[in-house]
């Protein structure tokens, strides 16, 4: 198969990716997880992600769907729609899967994933991350990454209005 076809397979939905993380189980293989909106990748999005990588022998990515982007980042968001941010992530060899979520929080994904590892960036704390407490009580961990400082998809959108 070549890897334009493997690409699409990356994006997935809850179902397949419940089936994605039985079969890791099966092998012996860890989960590592992190969401966000990604509206536009920036090199902040690329380490936490890369960083996110390290911590398991896969990488699935949480997407908020265009709606939940606009309850959260307000009517102007987001700058590209959810196909367009599940598609460029999915291309990124870091990431093995893609889900897209419709809530505001990705607290269902995470109660039906329960992945091994769960990583946010460091603006969170282990009481702010949603779903630590269920990652931890099914057995996993909870990583926190350092911000990188000066990458902002709302300061990147605000140096392009000027």
């Amino acid at each position: 198969m070549r890897a334009v076809e493997q690409i699409a397979q990356k994006i997935m939905s809850l179902d397949q990716a419940k089936a994605f993380m039985q079969a890791c189980k099966i092998k012996g293989k860890t989960v590592a997880f992190t969401n966000g909106c990604f509206d536009i990748l920036h090199p902040g999005h690329l380490f936490s992600l890369a960083q996110s990588a390290k911590e398991a022998d896969y990488l699935l990515v949480g997407l908020n769907s265009d709606a939940s982007v606009k309850k959260l980042k307000g009517p102007e968001r987001p700058i590209h729609s959810e196909s367009s941010r599940a598609s460029i992530l999915a291309n990124l060899v870091l990431v093995d899967v893609v889900v897209v979520f419709e809530e505001e929080t990705p607290l269902h994904l995470i109660q039906t994933l329960l992945p091994d590892v769960l990583v946010k960036g460091g603006d969170y704390t282990i009481e702010t991350i949603v779903g630590a407490k269920e990652v931890i009580a099914n057995g996993g961990k909870v990583i926190i990454n350092p911000i990188v400082e000066g990458f902002s998809t709302t300061n990147i959108i605000e140096k392009i209005k000027k």
